[in-house]
């Protein structure tokens, strides 16, 4: 097997993901100091109260660069089912999905991050089935649509949301 087949690793911490990348000797390498990365890894998760993203492993396993790969704060942990309509009833049942109208790239994020891959296009199609299913509501922001359960105490702020049924996108 030659040392330049890419290879990688990717290990969750609690709500955390790391992953390892680079040849198969440097992630082994990297593998055998794990105890060590944990705290590191750790001590910049609690630094930067987001989720990091340990990537390429370098030659040296001292020169490890972290970085932020949250945008919206953290998402919420959801177990995969399979199905996508499953998953994003999930989400949006949550802390998270309940504190917020969500857009779609936050909901294609938030099952990225739970390791949940759906195509963007089935995921906008999934949405428009639930809207017109009743079980989740999308009214258009400034920042595009935005989705949350349907139910009757569903209010946020003075918008009110509104089933879009019988419209599109």
């Amino acid at each position: 097997m030659s040392a330049n087949v890419p290879f990688s690793l990717r290990v969750r911490l609690g709500q955390y993901e790391v992953e390892i990348s680079g040849s198969r000797e440097d992630v082994l390498k990297t593998v055998e100091d794990l105890p060590n990365l944990v705290t590191v890894v750790s001590e910049a998760f609690a630094q930067a109260g987001a989720n990091v993203r340990v990537t390429d492993v370098q030659s040296s396993r001292d020169s490890i660069p972290a970085t932020s790969s949250s945008t919206s704060g953290t998402y919420p942990s959801i177990q995969g089912s399979g199905n996508c309509s499953d998953a994003v009833l999930k989400l949006l049942e949550t802390d998270w999905g309940r504190s917020t109208p969500r857009t779609l790239p936050e909901l294609v994020e938030a099952m990225r991050v739970n390791a949940v891959h759906f195509p963007v296009t089935t995921l906008s199609g999934v949405l428009n089935w639930l809207v017109r299913k009743g079980k989740v509501k999308r009214w258009k922001t400034d920042k595009g649509y935005v989705y949350v359960l349907a139910g009757p105490n569903v209010t946020f702020g003075q918008v009110q949301p509104q089933s879009e049924a019988s419209g599109g996108q």
